[in-house]
């Protein structure tokens, strides 16, 4: 197993479709990070949900799972299932996001997600953030299109299970869902955890990554 370790990250910058996309991709890795750096700085655009309750609903979400870091939100009012056709709209606004952020790390949906507005997101990504390490999230759903991690990142048990509560606590305009419950969410982090020899883990997909051992 070979382990990769990052030795300071500064700012992070997080992407997502909808609200509740990051926190449900990512939840628990995101309670690492800032736990680990309480002063890290964390730059989030969401495309859909502005001006709605799902805003509010991603604003404390997202305040749970950063606790001190210094966070930044950005929710836009792009109608949800309809991110094509406003194409023009998001690159605008990617790009505007992209110019005011400096992040060591990005974090998009991974870009085989079978819903339109995440692969759109995830496609667009890498436009803005040219020479950056993006790490696309899974996000649980109906479609079958759970990939195959490049990226694994072990996580205990406890920020597991808290990430659930977060979800179910931040989220309630989602609880009727079949798919939003506690065994859905704690058994792909398990079947992640036993990728990487771990109890659980969040899965990440890697386009392109460059690697120094220090012979440039």
């Amino acid at each position: 197993m070979i382990t990769l370790r990052t030795d300071r990250v500064d700012e992070i910058a997080v992407l997502g479709a909808h609200c509740d996309d990051i926190a449900i991709g990512m939840g628990a890795t995101l309670l690492t990070i800032t736990e680990r750096r309480p002063e890290l700085r964390v730059r989030a655009l969401v495309l859909a949900g502005g001006g709605t309750p799902r805003a509010e609903e991603e604003r404390h979400a997202l305040e749970s799972f950063c606790g001190t870091a210094d966070l930044d939100l950005t929710v836009l009012d792009v109608p949800d299932g309809r991110a094509p056709a406003h194409w023009a709209r998001i690159k605008g606004a990617l790009a505007e996001f992209r110019a005011g952020v400096d992040p060591d790390l990005v974090f998009a949906p991974q870009r085989a997600d079978a819903h339109q507005d995440h692969r759109l997101l995830a496609e667009l990504a890498p436009t803005e953030f040219r020479d950056h390490m993006i790490l696309g999230y899974e996000i649980l759903k109906w479609e079958t299109d759970t990939p195959r991690p490049d990226v694994l990142h072990p996580v205990s048990a406890e920020l597991a299970r808290r990430k659930v509560e977060l979800l179910h606590k931040c989220y309630p305009s989602q609880a009727d869902r079949d798919w939003f419950d506690e065994a859905a969410f704690l058994g792909l982090a398990r079947i992640r955890g036993v990728q990487c020899r771990a109890e659980y883990a969040e899965g990440f997909s890697l386009d392109k990554a460059v690697i120094d051992f220090g012979g440039a």
